[in-house]
Parts: C-alpha cells; sequence; structure tokens
C-alpha cells in the first residue's frame, strides 16, 4: 500500500508543479512554493525526488511517453501521409492547449536557471519529432508513390516550426491564444502548397 501512496504523492506534487507554471509565468518556482502548494515539508518533497530537476524530468518524462505513445497510435490506424502529419500536429498543439504549465517546459521558458540537461531533453524531444514527421513524408513516396513539393526535410523542420511557434503565441498571450486556433485553415494552406 505505501507504494501507492508514494506514486500518488509523485503526481501531486508534478500535478502542483505544471499548475504553479502556469498560473505563475515568469516566476521561478521554488521547493518551498511547491511545498506549502502540495500541502507537505520542503523534506517530504525530496523523499520523492531527490531534486528540483527531477521534479522537471518528470514532466518531461510525462510529455514524452504521452505524446510518442500517441504518435504511434496515428501511425499504426491511419496510412495516409498527409493525414498522419495533421493528425500529429493537431496532436501536438491539443496536447500544449490542454497543458498551459507543461507548455513553459516545452519553450523552455521555465527551465530558464535550471540544469542544462533539461534543457537538452527538450531540444531532443523537438528532434525526435522532427524525425517523426521525415520519416511519414518518406514513406509517402514507398507508400502511396507520390512525391512532395518540397525536400521532407524542409517539410518536417517547416511542421515543428510551426507547433513550436504556436506554442510561443500561446505562451505570450497568457494563455488566451490556443493552438489549436484556425487549425483547419492552417493545414489547408500546408496541404494545397506542399502536400
Amino acid at each position: 500500500m505505501p507504494a501507492v501512496k508514494k506514486t500518488n504523492r509523485r503526481a501531486q506534487i508534478l500535478q502542483a508543479l505544471a499548475g504553479m507554471l502556469e498560473s505563475s509565468p515568469g516566476q521561478r518556482i521554488t521547493t518551498a512554493k511547491l511545498a506549502e502548494k502540495v500541502g507537505v515539508s520542503e523534506a517530504a518533497l525530496y523523499r520523492h525526488f531527490p531534486s528540483k530537476a527531477r521534479m522537471f524530468e518528470g514532466l518531461i518524462e510525462f510529455i514524452e511517453d504521452t505524446l510518442f505513445s500517441r504518435i504511434n497510435k496515428i501511425l499504426n490506424e491511419e496510412k495516409d501521409s498527409s493525414t498522419r502529419c495533421q493528425m500529429i500536429l493537431h496532436l501536438l498543439l491539443g496536447f500544449a492547449e490542454k497543458n498551459p504549465g507543461i507548455t513553459r517546459i516545452l519553450n523552455g521558458d521555465a527551465l530558464l536557471g535550471e540544469q542544462e540537461r533539461l534543457r537538452a531533453r527538450i531540444a531532443k524531444l523537438f528532434e525526435r519529432l522532427e524525425t517523426q514527421f521525415k520519416q511519414v513524408l518518406r514513406e509517402r513516396k514507398l507508400r502511396e508513390g507520390r512525391d512532395l513539393s518540397a525536400d521532407e526535410t524542409v517539410l518536417a523542420n517547416m511542421f515543428v516550426c510551426y507547433v513550436d511557434g504556436r506554442i510561443n503565441m500561446f505562451i505570450r498571450s497568457g494563455f488566451t491564444r490556443k493552438p489549436t486556433e484556425q487549425f483547419s485553415e492552417h493545414w489547408a494552406c500546408y496541404k494545397q502548397t506542399f502536400l
């Protein structure tokens, strides 16, 4: 039974951290403030996570697990390359929209002043996303016998830049301009021009 309690407390700490990232943009989150928010002592926080960096890593793991498991599901269920790209883009934007605090980790804002390995891990996550788009676009010719109007490396990078830009706009607007806003219109332009 204690293992369940530990897991629940860990989840509670990560949820509180994500909530504070959303409600306190631009402010550094201290373990003292986080402990107060969770309703435990700082020592209790450190029983579940050896450092604040490990707490951020817990949120990054949540991001990675959630996004890549859902991307794999899209790839298994959908065979059309254009639809795959559309669904993955919408997934990324929808995830950001539903998790505003975590979005600050994705753009690196919440990681300023934290350990370099955390920023490197987020950079790696975006590299993985770009590689995933490249793979989907490369398979198009093999699977569908159709060429792209631009190199798949350029298109994959453009998709990642689009997501990154929408995330940054969301944060700059104080989470009022939704990342999925006008997605259908944007996608129609991408599809008509490049796919």
